[in-house]
């Protein structure tokens, strides 16, 4: 969905919902979502409501899961080491 909306340059619910496998109501509630974190920004188009990404939300975002990312990674090469040595010892 934020793939569209960076492509498309915003959207509604109903113009995403068209391109997506989900109806226009789970297309509201997930944007609903969005806006909530700040995400994505609306105003109001019509009837409804126009949905852009906030960009720069979405760099922090990214940014954090990236740290999280790295952290979880160094924790699971350790795991990885500390199991190889347990193999080792066990087979030698």
């Amino acid at each position: 969905m934020l793939d569209l909306l960076l492509a498309d340059g915003g959207g509604t619910a109903t113009t995403l919902s068209a391109r997506l496998p989900v109806t226009r109501q789970a297309v509201a509630k997930h944007l609903g979502v969005l806006d909530r974190v700040g995400l994505v920004h609306s105003t109001s188009a019509g009837r409804e409501r126009r949905y852009e990404v906030d960009e720069g939300q979405l760099s922090r975002a990214v940014a954090q899961f990236s740290a999280v990312s790295a952290t979880w990674d160094a924790r699971l090469e350790r795991i990885k080491r500390i199991a190889e040595q347990i193999q080792r010892r066990e087979q030698g």
